[in-house]
């Protein structure tokens, strides 16, 4: 059964991959466009819609979740190479660019820090778990 996980693994990628360049091709831009996403919301919708239809054995589940999880990083990891080697291309306006980018992202996560309730650490959580296992177990 785990060969079923791959084999919709492989069937998501290829699906991602040649919406991505259907897309790319719409949008007039010579490249795969978003094409790793596609193949990852594609595997998440048939994961969804496998255990709804009670399809999804631990087989299955197996090998879709251990080649995707080395899948996300490696295709990731390769097409931000690609991506940085297009860019670099472009001149100084890309980094500055990327520079941007990032220090909105370090100000959007402070912000969000500030503005969420304060949540309980995982410490809290176990430490309160072994006081309510503690009361069960003690009459």
């Amino acid at each position: 059964m785990t060969i079923f996980g791959v084999a919709l693994l492989a069937l998501c990628t290829i699906l991602g991959n040649l919406l991505g360049e259907a897309l790319g091709q719409a949008l007039g831009v010579k490249a795969n466009v978003g094409g790793v996403g596609i193949a990852m919301l594609l595997l998440i919708a048939a994961r969804i819609g496998l255990a709804r239809r009670g399809l999804l054995d631990g087989g299955v589940l197996s090998g879709v979740g251990f080649w995707g999880a080395l899948y996300i990083p490696i295709v990731v990891a390769m097409s931000a190479s690609q991506n940085v080697v297009a860019a670099a291309s472009g001149g100084m306006i890309v980094v500055v660019a990327a520079a941007i980018t990032v220090a909105l992202c370090f100000a959007a996560v402070a912000l969000f820090g500030r503005l969420g309730d304060r949540g309980e650490t995982m410490d809290e959580i176990e430490a309160a778990e072994r006081a309510r296992a503690a009361v069960d177990t003690h009459p």
